[in-house]
C-alpha cells in the first residue's frame, strides 16, 4: 500500500534555537489527526528556517 504525503503550507521564517520544539509538539499532539510537521534549515540562507506542514 502507497503512503502519499500532501504539503499543506510552506513556509520561512527566523532561524530561532527552540523552534524544534514547537515542532515536536504539533507532531506529538496532532499525528491522530494525519498531519505532520518539517523544520529544515533554507538551503539559500542559513539563517531562515522552513516550516512545513504535511497531511499523511
Amino acid at each position: 500500500m502507497e503512503s502519499k504525503v500532501e504539503v499543506l503550507s510552506t513556509v520561512k521564517l527566523q532561524q530561532s534555537p527552540d523552534l524544534y520544539k514547537i515542532v515536536d509538539a504539533l507532531n506529538r499532539t496532532l499525528k491522530h489527526q494525519d498531519l505532520m510537521f518539517g523544520l529544515a534549515l533554507d538551503r539559500e540562507d542559513q539563517e531562515k528556517a522552513v516550516f512545513t506542514i504535511y497531511r499523511t
